[in-house]
């Protein structure tokens, strides 16, 4: 399935940097405009868990802070 999103990017001194419009708190870097547009494909799957296989484990951590 294809979704389609928006990404507002601009250039940094040293980076590209953006973020998705419909999830603003997904943010990446890349050296390159097309470097960044893999790192936000990536960035996307990973804090949407789209890809976690169905046969998963979860497991509670209890961190110090």
């Amino acid at each position: 399935m294809k979704k389609k999103f928006r990404m507002v990017y601009w250039k940094g001194e040293k980076f590209w940097v953006g973020k998705l419009l419909e999830h603003p708190e997904i943010m990446t870097q890349g050296k390159t405009l097309e470097e960044l547009e893999e790192n936000m494909m990536d960035a996307y799957l990973l804090m949407t868990m789209e890809d976690v296989p169905k046969e998963h484990k979860v497991k509670e951590l209890t961190f110090k802070v």
